[in-house]
């Protein structure tokens, strides 16, 4: 039934030659990383065999290329001049050049972080007055709130309005203060308005933290 004999146990390899077989695979393709990925790819050469070969110039270039491409896109995102990469010749290993990729990566996203900012505003209003006080905001933007009165309460509304969008996040009558986080629903104008339903006058004052453009007094 068959054309051919089927091998007898003596004809199969023994798992001595199995391990063998697997460890000179193994060595060979750390010789071929070593001597011919590493320096073609990455300009790391610790053999000096892919200088000879002509491929550590190769790796140099990409590498050269690379960080170029980086910094210019880097330049391009944040506006300014990123941190300088460490040269092919001062990378030793693979792992000083993942190094010096990560140190670009922290200082771009340091750079591309919006820096938080804090004003303080104070109001006196008279009886029976109202004033507003906004924030110019972008969508997704968080500021966190303090605002007190001094010598009385006022009636409160912190709402949000722009690009014919409006909403009231919060409203309160009689009230002698507030704090919270404010995230803007869409860009625009986001603040409070207050009115003084007593008969003496008194002084809001408030302390706004986070991101945003402007604070000033609407009237």
């Amino acid at each position: 039934m068959y054309n051919t004999d089927m091998p007898t146990r003596a004809d199969l390899p023994s798992s001595a030659q199995l391990l063998r077989s697997t460890l000179i695979a193994a060595g060979v393709a750390a010789a071929i990383l070593v001597t011919v990925v590493l320096p073609s790819e990455y300009g790391i050469d610790p053999t000096g065999a892919g200088r000879a070969l002509g491929l550590t110039e190769m790796g140099e270039i990409k590498t050269q290329l690379a960080e170029e491409a980086e910094a210019d896109r880097v330049k391009e995102q944040t506006g300014q001049v990123p941190v300088a990469p460490a040269t092919p010749g001062q990378r030793s290993s693979l792992l000083g050049s993942i190094f010096a990729q990560l140190v670009i990566g922290s200082a771009q996203a340091q750079t591309a972080t919006p820096k938080a900012k804090s004003e303080n505003m104070s109001v006196t209003l008279a009886p029976g007055e109202g004033t507003e006080v906004k924030m110019d905001m972008r969508k997704g933007a968080k500021v966190t709130y303090v605002w007190k009165v001094e010598s009385g309460t006022v009636n409160h509304d912190t709402h949000g309005e722009g690009s014919g969008n409006q909403i009231s996040y919060s409203k309160g009558r009689g009230v002698p203060g507030d704090q919270g986080e404010l995230t803007a629903a869409f860009d625009g104008n986001h603040g409070w308005f207050w009115r003084n339903r007593g008969s003496a006058p008194v002084t809001v004052t408030l302390t706004a933290s986070g991101d945003f453009g402007s604070l000033k007094r609407a009237n």
